[in-house]
């Protein structure tokens, strides 16, 4: 991206912070949601991704069907954003009242015990309304990362924005991140980590939706070193104003094997947690981008079968 592409989009951003936040909520759901057909409309790469995925998330689905998960994706990510421009202008009690989480209680008790509570999500829905709602109705301050984004400005204004909602937010780069994470854990603080994909490349592999895909280790580890609860979350909206979701049970630690086998066992049940989620609401899982190693690596797609082979 060149210079004058990064102050491009942190001048949109910016945009979006200081213009979206002021609309009547009709007029701000009405512009979101025409972004949203315009971009499926041109379809950008973007959009070619979100299909490719969503494809591997609805096996046999038709090209048809494809293009109405894409769509309806593309106003659920636009929703994400048009809300994400308003939260800091939402009274506190809309902020109470904007999501009902399931199981609450996974979270709450492991809160209670001192144990500290790691909580994963993926790429569903809200996540910055969550943690909103955490930070608001539980009272409950936590600890997360954000990727270093450019232009750096641009990363100030998430952090600024994440730390309004009252989030403590560490750079994904650098290397202290997990050192602090783990201080945080250690005595009974609460970390949330979006943890679909993996930014490291370093991350572990694990079977996604019949595919390879590879997801950051840093949860499982933090788990382990910490004695935290490791808890999935997933995510949806409805057709009402007030986000949906669940908190999953505990992920166990196993009782044998090494800090590596521990970790693969964790992260692939931590997979199989997020898939249970997006594949009931895939409209919802705003993941356009490139996951699978197939993708990431052609040379790692599975072998198609030759003509006249079953």
């Amino acid at each position: 991206m060149t210079s004058v592409q990064e102050r491009l989009t942190d001048g949109l951003y910016g945009l979006g912070w200081s213009t979206v936040k002021n609309l009547p909520e009709p007029v701000a759901t009405r512009l979101g949601r025409g972004i949203a057909d315009l971009a499926w409309k041109r379809r950008g790469k973007g959009v070619q991704r979100l299909e490719r995925n969503y494809a591997r998330v609805v096996p046999g689905a038709s090209p048809e069907r494809l293009a109405e998960l894409s769509k309806a994706g593309m106003r659920s990510y636009l929703r994400y954003w048009m809300e994400s421009f308003r939260l800091p202008a939402w009274s506190a009690e809309r902020v109470r009242n904007g999501f009902d989480p399931k199981d609450l209680h996974f979270l709450t008790d492991g809160l209670a015990s001192g144990r500290g509570v790691v909580l994963a999500l993926p790429h569903l829905a809200n996540w910055d309304l969550a943690g909103a709602w955490v930070t608001t109705k539980l009272e409950t301050p936590f600890t997360t990362v954000a990727e270093r984004l450019k232009p750096e400005t641009l990363y100030d204004r998430f952090v600024a924005y994440r730390e309004g909602l009252g989030m403590e937010v560490l750079p994904h780069s650098g290397g202290s991140a997990f050192g602090t994470l783990a201080r945080r854990l250690r005595d009974g603080g609460l970390v949330c980590l979006v943890a679909d994909r993996d930014l490291s490349a370093s991350g572990v592999e694990v079977d996604f939706f019949g595919e390879t895909a590879r997801m950051p280790a840093g949860p499982a580890l933090l788990a382990q070193q910490t004695g935290a609860l490791l808890v999935p979350v997933t995510l949806w909206y409805d057709d009402s104003p007030i986000m949906q979701g669940r908190l999953h049970p505990p992920i166990e630690v196993p009782g044998s094997g090494t800090r590596a086998e521990k970790t693969s066992v964790m992260t692939q049940a931590l997979a199989d947690a997020f898939a249970t989620g997006i594949a009931e609401h895939p409209e919802d899982w705003h993941m356009l981008q490139h996951l699978w190693l197939a993708d990431l690596d052609p040379a790692k797609a599975p072998r198609q079968p030759e003509e006249g082979e079953s």
